[in-house]
């Protein structure tokens, strides 16, 4: 095979009548997607307005030495 028989052979317009064409499946498929995005965001919406404006604790009181999430096993600093 040569370059120039190579280059012919890329030349050739390859496709079919067909081409082009998308069938009504994809359309399909992407009104679906369409869908399921707006039902996702309308329900992160819902959520979002469920939470509440700040998470700024109500009483500002200093933290304590140990409260429920203080881990008692972790890193202790040498004495």
């Amino acid at each position: 095979m040569t370059v120039l028989s190579a280059s012919i052979m890329l030349a050739q317009n390859n496709t079919g009548p067909e081409f082009g064409k998308a069938s009504p499946v994809g359309l399909v498929i992407i009104v679906l997607l369409l869908i399921g995005t707006a039902l996702l965001v309308r329900s992160m919406n819902a959520h979002f307005k469920k939470l509440p404006a700040s998470f700024e604790p109500e009483d500002p009181t200093p933290d304590q030495a140990a409260d429920e999430g203080t881990d008692r096993g972790g890193f202790r600093p040498e004495r």
